[in-house]
């Protein structure tokens, strides 16, 4: 199957993902992955097994597309950002204690926000039903919190 179809496949998943290698990779093997699990029901014909594949592909996409929109944007770890080069300890320590004091420093409602959605793994519309505010105040806590702490611990 791979061997029939993966040369399309990636050429099709490459061209939705504007060149990402990586995610191309990901939905590739995923797709191929579901068709495996799926054998019972995979199309025996060449064309319907082709569509089958490419349509499988496309609503992976789909789905990361959405899941990416449903949460903000991780955060690059400051520890790697400001650990430097050599053994790091006194480094991690500093960013550490910067980190710890901007927190806070941050309002309690940018803390319950942060909390929500990157500790307790919420989606910002969950968070939002949860604190009784309005999406894009969810959205606006997290972009203004995050530029706060980053601002406060890279100064």
């Amino acid at each position: 199957m791979l061997a029939e179809h993966g040369t399309p496949l990636t050429r099709f998943v490459y061209g939705l993902t504007r060149g990402h290698r990586q995610t191309t990779e990901d939905v590739v093997q995923e797709t191929m992955v579901r068709a495996w699990r799926n054998l019972d029901t995979f199309p025996p014909d060449e064309n319907g097994s082709r569509r089958w594949l490419f349509t499988v592909a496309r609503r992976l996409l789909i789905d990361e597309v959405r899941k990416r929109q449903a949460r903000p944007a991780e955060v690059a770890s400051l520890e790697n950002d400001l650990a430097g080069t050599g053994d790091g300890t006194a480094s991690a320590a500093l960013a550490n204690h910067a980190l710890r004091e901007a927190v806070a420093n941050l309002s309690e409602a940018h803390r319950d926000v942060l909390r929500e959605v990157f500790f307790e793994n919420r989606t910002i519309p969950d968070v939002a039903v949860r604190l009784g505010v309005p999406v894009g105040t969810v959205r606006s806590r997290i972009h203004y919190a995050l530029r706060s702490l980053r601002e406060a611990v890279l100064a």
